[in-house]
Formats: structure tokens, C-alpha cells, sequence
């Protein structure tokens, strides 16, 4: 009796612990589940994406910074435990671009943004690396594949049909679990890529409405069973073993054993892939059954009857009324408005005729006197120019000239000191804390009081004739926008007593500059890897300014006494941000600027993003050579790095006499001459034939991820260790 009581209650006791067990566990499950804490650096991911996005209303919960995507339910975002899995946000009518960063989004295993208004520049190269589907289709992508998308082993389905796409610097040989490829509607032109035929599970392919040309042979022994390569340039003829595929798309080639033609007929209409034909909700995939519709006439009778001939005229007769009357009621308001210059701008830009329909270029045939373009080059499609709507027509107009809004200090999202700190941590900004002389102002190295160093900026406005002040605030508020690993970051700023300071994260390896110029013999000399990392970070940087920011930021002072550098290396550009503040005459003027200028800068004192271009590939050069932009201590033919280096950049033996003394020859050869292909392009002449900065950042990833550095350089992050000699590992 005692044991059957005793036994009775070990067991109601082991029941109580099992049910309060599972109680615990269903409380845990529901309590991790509200307060969810996405992985940190997925929250950075969809951060930047929205702010590329341009912070779009009907994306809701997103926000700019921080946030919890996963614990509170960010629109068209899927997580799995605290990472995020899918991003599915179709037709939403967004525009901008993806991040630069989704590379962070490493469990990511679908991205659809397709139907959307995306693009204007390249799609780009720091995709999440572990998709399983990406569809960006029906967006305005331009340019060149980025080659990442090579590495993308996982990708089962990838389509990217209905952009301004020109170019494939994708190697496919990795892409075997690939089943559906859609690259329709683009501009691709050339021959297909050998690397197609390593796709060994490749079923569906759309290359329709490109100018590709060549055979189709290199596709014979792929599973494929859907195929469409109509309105391309293909000839030769059409492999056997391809005619067998259930749905075999062809026409509008020249292949020499396609079907006949009705003598009739006549190729179908190639609609303009500048802008998508088909943009619009309905997210299928475009022009699958587009033979088989145009197809549906050509059995129809050529005949015409009687009565349709009388219909034609009569209908030709209503057009014609309606054309006459439309003309001339055209012409009466044009007499209305002619002495009223100011109504005319009430018209549509159409009937005022200021806008005229243009199809976009596919290529581009002419080049200046003395200059031929490659037969592999081609033209980038970009959007117009952004106008700038707080600037007047008429500069001299005053009423025309827009009021000044005042920004609101407590907006901005950087701390405020006040004079007396920043006087402390700079012993009352004594030389012996002078770090440095930039064109708007000195730099001081501040130690506050919890031991934190920054460099504190002195702007010196003494060109600036009215209300300094406001033009400061106005000037931080714009710095503080900006988020890049890349750039130098802004700690916090004061404006007090007529002072205008702004302080800044201190890198202690100084600027690039010092580093290969300075000879105290305190510098370690910069390893090739190390120089090729230093460039990248640095095409990245401008990459963001020019690309991602709205509106764009030209920043008219790139050289490398602006480019710092922290512990590891990394670069981290200054001055950014506040150079459309400065008149373009104070830069033109400025010495240690003249071996940067672009020569449309020195003629017509304007600067542009092509302008900050050239400015890169002198940094380029001095990363190669180790010497000066300008070095007036040389030969007289030799001050000008880019006027002594440039004649050489594509002789082998000559560039390797040019390369900086410092690296003792350790460098890899291949990596040597690309790196010389990207400053020769960069360094034209003529700012028409230099890349955007999107191109020069795949040019050097590409030149990474080929040569023997490893994948450490193509990431944002942690792309660069010390070993115990101090050495740099990749």
C-alpha cells in the first residue's frame, strides 16, 4: 500500500515536471517569437536596401536604420529563426537600386523585386551569395552582369529579362543546378558564352529580342525543353537535336534551315527594349508564346474586298478631318500664346515641343578625330541627368532664387560638442596636434575625455559672405545622410561663437598620401594586395556617392591626402559631402589639386562625376608607381604623372620599369596589366569615354576574384588580417 502511494506520487510528480516542461517550452517558443532579434547584419542589409529604395512609404515597418524585419513583420520579408530567407516585394512601383551590401544576406534564398522601376545603373555585385531564385525582370537595369553571379552555385532559377542589359561577364561553369535562365528583352549582343554548356540542368532558356549572333551549337546538349532565341542575329543552322524540343522559338534569324517564310510576310516588329514593353502587373515571364501569336495571321487571305476598300477610305477621310482640325486649332493657340512668353510654359512639354521621343542607341559607331572604339565596346544606357530643383534658371534673377529652409540642429544624428570640449582635447588646437592641411581647413587630433580620438576639422568659411552658420548646419546635415564602410565617418560637429568644427573618426595610419610619399622611414611599404584593396574601397566610396545617393554627390577633391586609412587598411574617403559648397574657382586655384583636375575641369572650371573619375585614376597611378600627381622635383616631361605614365600603361616592358620600386617586383603579372587596363580608362581624355564608377568597381573585383587574392578583397567586411610579421593575408 505504501509502495503503490509512493509509486503514485513519483508519478504524478514526473507528470507535474513533463506538463510544466512543455508549459516552459511553449512559453519560451511564443516569448522568442514577439521578441524576435534579427541577425545584425541581415538588419544592416535591408537598412541600406531601403534607403536605396529611397525610403518607400508602401514598404511597411521598413525603416532606415535599425529595426527588427523578422519580430515585426517588414513587408514582403520571410525569416527563418533570426535570419532573413526571402524578399519578395513585386510590382510595387519602387525605384533606386538594391544595396550594396546584400552580400550580408547570406541565408537569403529568393530576392523578387521584378515589375518594378529599379535600375538606371548596373545591377550590383555584392548579391546575396546563396540565392536559389532572383527575378529582377521588368526593371532598368543597365550595363554589365555583375560576375558575382558566377559564384552563385546555389541559383536554381535567374531572370533578368525586360532591362537595358549589354553585357554577360558571367562564367556559368558553377551555375549547375540552374533549370530556368531568362535574359529576353535586353541588349546582349555578341556570341554566347562558351561557360552555357556546363548549365547541365538548364530546361528552360529565353534569349528572345537581343542582337546576339553566331550558332546556337554550344546549347546542343543541354536538357533543355523550352527554348526561345527568336529576333536575335543567329545563323548557321539549327542543331538536330534541338529541333526536338516541345517548345522550339527561332524566328526572326538568319539560320539556314528554319522554316520558310510566306514570301508575303514580313519579320514581326521588334519593340524597343528601352523601355519594358509589357511593364505592368501581370509578373510571367515575357514573350513565351510570342511566335505562335505573330504566327496567327499569316495563314489570313492578302485579298481585300470592295466593301473594305470603301471602309478604308472613308476611314482615311474621318482622319484626315480629325488631322486638319487638330492643326489647325494647334495654330490658333500658338497665335494666342505668342506674345505671352510666360503661357507657353504652361503647355505640355509635348506641345511645346521641348521634349522629342527618341529610341535608345544600341551602339556606338563614331569616336573623335584620332580615337576608334573596340568592336566589343559598347554604350551604357543611362537615365537623363537629375535636375536640381532648388537651383535657380537665372542666377541673377533674385526673385527667382529660392528661400533657404533652415535645418533643425536636433535632426541631425551627430553629436553636438561645444567649443570648450573640443579646445580641451586639442590643448586649445595647439601644433603639435596639427595632423594635417586639407582645401577647407586644418585638421587637429582631439582626445576627449573618455579617451575616445577623434579629427576635428576646422572650416574655414572666410569666402562665404552671408550667414556662415546656417550654411554649417545645413553642410552637417547632409554629412550625416551619409553610410558607407568607406567613407570617413562623422562623429559629431560644433557650431558655437562663430566656429565651425566638424569632428570625425581618427585613423591613426593617416592618409595614403603620407604613406607613399612620406620617406621617415616609419611607413611599412604597402604590399600589391594592399594597394589593390586600398583602389577598391575607394571605387566603392565614390561608387556610393555618385550611384546610390539622391541626388548625386560629385566630390570635385578626390586625391589621396583624402583618402585615410585604419588599422587594417581599410581606405575611408574625407571631404565628402560638402564641395558643392565651395566655389569651383577655389579648387582650380588649389596647387596640390592640379595633378588630379580632369582637363574639362581646367577649361571650363566645372566639375562632374567624370571629373571624379579621372581624379580615381590618378590615385590609381600613384598606387602603381608610387609617385606624385604632380611632382615638380622630376624631369620637366615627368611632372605630370598622368602625362609620363599614360603612353605606357599597355607596353608590358615599359609598365614594369613604371612600377613603384617599393614592391620588389611582387606583384602578379596579370593582376598588373588589369589594374593598368582600369586606370587607361579612367584617365581619357575625353570624359565620354571613361566607365561610370559602377564599371572601375567590376573591373577590380573581377581582377580579384581572377587572380591568385582570394574572395577576401571582393567582400565589404573583414577583408583583410595581419600575421604575426605584420604582413597583410587575403
Amino acid at each position: 500500500m505504501v509502495k503503490a502511494t509512493t509509486g503514485d506520487c513519483r508519478a504524478a510528480s514526473g507528470m507535474a515536471f513533463g506538463v510544466a516542461g512543455v508549459v516552459v517550452l511553449l512559453l519560451a517558443s511564443v516569448f522568442s517569437g514577439v521578441t524576435a532579434d534579427t541577425n545584425s547584419d541581415d538588419v544592416t542589409a535591408l537598412n541600406t536596401f531601403y534607403t536605396t529604395l529611397n525610403s518607400p512609404s508602401q514598404l511597411t515597418n521598413w525603416a532606415p536604420q535599425n529595426g527588427d524585419p523578422c519580430g515585426q513583420s517588414w513587408l514582403g520579408v520571410t525569416c527563418s529563426g533570426s535570419r532573413v530567407i526571402t524578399i519578395k516585394v513585386p510590382g510595387m512601383g519602387l525605384n533606386g537600386t538594391l544595396g550594396y551590401n546584400m552580400n550580408l544576406l547570406t541565408e537569403l534564398s529568393e530576392l523578387d523585386a521584378s515589375n518594378n522601376d529599379l535600375g538606371g545603373s548596373d545591377i550590383p555585385y555584392n548579391l546575396p551569395p546563396n540565392l536559389e531564385r532572383l527575378n529582377l525582370e521588368k526593371n532598368n537595369f543597365v550595363g554589365t552582369l555583375p560576375y558575382s553571379i558566377s559564384e552563385m552555385a546555389a541559383l536554381k532559377y535567374l531572370n533578368l529579362g525586360h532591362n537595358q542589359l549589354s553585357e554577360i561577364d558571367v562564367v556559368f561553369n558553377q551555375l549547375t543546378n540552374l533549370t530556368t535562365l531568362d535574359f529576353s528583352y535586353n541588349l546582349f549582343s555578341g556570341t554566347l558564352p562558351e561557360s552555357f554548356s556546363n548549365m547541365t540542368s538548364l530546361s528552360t532558356l529565353y534569349l528572345q529580342n537581343n542582337q546576339f549572333t553566331g550558332t546556337i551549337d554550344i546549347l546542343t546538349d543541354l536538357p533543355l525543353t523550352d527554348l526561345n532565341v527568336a529576333d536575335n542575329q543567329f545563323s548557321g543552322s539549327i542543331p538536330d537535336k534541338l529541333k526536338g524540343i516541345s517548345n522550339l522559338q527561332t524566328s526572326g534569324n538568319t539560320f539556314s534551315n528554319s522554316p520558310a517564310l510566306p514570301v508575303s510576310d514580313t519579320p514581326p516588329s521588334r519593340p524597343s527594349p528601352s523601355r519594358n514593353p509589357s511593364h505592368n502587373n501581370n509578373n510571367s515571364s515575357p514573350s513565351r508564346g510570342r511566335d505562335s501569336d505573330n504566327g496567327g495571321s499569316r495563314g489570313q487571305s492578302s485579298k481585300v474586298g470592295g466593301p473594305a476598300v470603301a471602309g478604308i477610305v472613308i476611314s482615311l477621310v474621318i482622319v484626315g478631318a480629325l488631322v486638319a482640325f487638330f492643326l489647325i486649332k494647334r495654330k490658333s493657340m500658338g497665335h494666342q500664346h505668342r506674345g505671352d512668353p510666360e503661357k507657353n510654359e504652361h503647355l505640355s512639354p509635348l506641345a511645346s515641343g521641348k521634349i522629342k521621343q527618341l529610341r535608345p542607341i544600341r551602339s556606338l559607331s563614331l569616336s573623335p578625330p584620332g580615337k576608334e572604339l573596340k568592336k566589343n565596346d559598347s554604350m551604357n544606357l543611362k537615365p537623363p541627368p537629375k535636375i536640381d530643383l532648388h537651383k535657380s534658371f537665372d542666377e541673377n534673377d533674385p526673385t527667382n532664387k529660392p528661400v533657404a529652409k533652415k535645418v533643425n540642429p536636433s535632426s541631425i544624428r551627430a553629436t553636438a560638442y561645444t567649443v570648450a570640449d573640443l579646445q580641451v582635447a586639442t590643448e586649445s588646437f595647439s601644433a603639435d596636434n596639427l595632423v594635417g592641411e586639407g582645401s577647407f581647413g586644418h585638421v587637429y587630433r582631439a582626445r576627449l575625455s573618455d579617451q575616445k580620438v577623434l579629427a576635428v576639422k576646422k572650416i574655414n568659411f572666410s569666402a562665404v559672405p552671408d550667414n556662415p552658420s546656417d550654411l554649417f548646419i545645413k553642410l552637417v546635415a547632409n554629412i550625416a545622410k551619409l553610410n558607407h564602410p568607406n567613407l570617413s565617418g562623422l562623429d559629431g560637429y560644433c557650431s558655437e561663437h562663430g566656429q565651425c568644427l566638424l569632428a570625425y573618426e581618427f585613423y591613426k595610419h593617416g592618409s595614403l598620401h603620407d604613406l607613399l610619399h612620406l620617406s621617415d622611414g616609419n611607413n611599412r611599404s604597402l604590399s600589391w594586395n594592399s594597394r589593390v584593396k586600398i583602389a577598391l574601397g575607394s571605387a566603392r566610396a565614390l561608387e556610393y556617392l555618385h550611384e546610390t545617393c539622391l541626388p548625386s554627390i560629385i566630390h570635385k577633391n578626390f586625391k589621396s591626402s583624402n583618402i585615410l586609412l585604419d588599422d587594417e587598411l581599410n581606405p575611408h574617403i574625407s571631404d565628402c559631402g560638402f564641395a558643392d559648397l565651395i566655389p569651383n574657382q577655389e579648387l582650380q586655384e588649389s596647387d596640390d589639386h592640379s595633378g588630379y583636375r580632369a582637363p574639362e575641369v581646367s577649361m571650363s572650371g566645372q566639375y562632374s562625376q567624370k571629373s571624379d573619375v579621372y581624379s580615381f585614376g590618378v590615385v590609381m597611378l600613384e598606387l602603381l608607381t608610387g609617385r606624385k600627381a604632380f611632382d615638380s622635383s622630376q624631369p620637366r616631361s615627368q611632372q605630370s604623372l598622368v602625362r609620363w605614365a599614360t603612353p605606357q600603361l599597355h607596353d608590358i616592358d615599359s609598365l614594369d620599369q613604371m612600377v613603384d620600386p617599393a614592391l620588389e617586383g611582387l606583384y602578379p603579372a596579370k593582376s598588373l596589366s588589369r589594374f593598368a587596363d582600369a586606370i587607361a580608362l579612367c584617365v581619357q581624355p575625353e570624359p565620354e569615354f571613361r566607365p561610370p564608377m559602377s564599371e572601375v568597381v567590376q573591373s577590380l573585383v573581377r581582377l580579384v576574384q581572377r587572380s591568385s587574392m582570394g574572395a577576401g578583397l571582393s567582400s565589404e567586411r573583414n577583408s583583410c588580417r595581419f600575421d604575426e610579421s605584420g604582413d597583410h593575408k587575403f
